[in-house]
């Protein structure tokens, strides 16, 4: 695990139940993906949500942008969310795993 992905979600207010479970469903998804290592979906509030994955290179990253998560979450975009997902290329620094 070298780099990752730190997207930030926020969700219309009337959309946000939907839109968590489209990214508690989004894991199946996430573990077919052969070159992401780590994936994690997580809730900041009512209607904040965010994702965090890793990969072990470039390559991996640039699948996981065009796979199936990041078609799903632009076609929420313009129904379920209050603003396109902010996505941002992160490098990892150190990491913790069991």
């Amino acid at each position: 695990m070298k780099i990752g992905l730190l997207a930030t979600i926020e969700a219309k207010p009337e959309h946000a139940e939907e839109v968590a479970a489209m990214l508690g469903g989004a894991v199946e998804l996430a573990n077919a993906e052969q070159h992401t290592q780590a994936w994690f979906a997580f809730r900041v509030d009512a209607t904040t949500f965010g994702v965090f994955d890793t990969f072990g290179d470039e390559a991996g990253r640039r699948a996981h942008l065009e796979g199936r998560i990041a078609a799903a979450l632009t076609e929420a975009a313009a129904t379920t969310l209050a603003a396109p997902p902010d996505i941002r290329e992160i490098d990892l620094l150190g990491v913790k795993l069991p």
